[in-house]
């Protein structure tokens, strides 16, 4: 599969449900990670969407189990529509939703109305703001040390 087709497949099987801005939201998170120069993204990515993508342990949509049972909604599984293919090619011909903010690294589902004020829990991403169900983190000074 090539990297524009499992970047399609990420964007619905991550954020189909959330709307334009909310698929837009994630794949600017994935192609700020391709574009950050320095921290964990820039020494294990190296710039590359795909590794972006394939880092362990980053996208619960590319995992097939999660915490031992089976995670049927997985890249593999997800069929993108035009508008996954619409996304991931405006993300990757330079489309930023701002709304997520143009430095914004990382994204959760709470699964409750708030959002934490720290993700991941190292600490090195501090909340920004909340698009439908996911809150956006931008990073920390921390981060650089990752």
């Amino acid at each position: 599969m090539d990297t524009r087709e499992l970047f399609a497949r990420l964007i619905k099987c991550e954020a189909g449900g959330e709307g334009i801005a909310g698929m837009r939201a994630v794949a600017t998170v994935c192609m700020n990670r391709v574009r950050v120069n320095y921290g964990e993204y820039a020494r294990v990515c190296m710039g590359d969407l795909r590794r972006v993508i394939e880092q362990m342990c980053q996208f619960s949509c590319y995992k097939t189990t999660i915490g031992g049972v089976t995670n049927t909604q997985n890249v593999w599984t997800a069929t993108p529509e035009d508008i996954h293919y619409q996304v991931a090619d405006w993300a990757m011909n330079g489309g930023i939703y701002t709304g997520a903010g143009s430095n914004s690294l990382w994204y959760m589902n709470p699964f409750s109305p708030n959002c934490p004020n720290f993700f991941p829990y190292n600490g090195s991403g501090y909340w920004f703001t909340r698009i439908n169900q996911h809150c956006f983190f931008n990073p920390t000074e921390s981060y650089a040390e990752t």
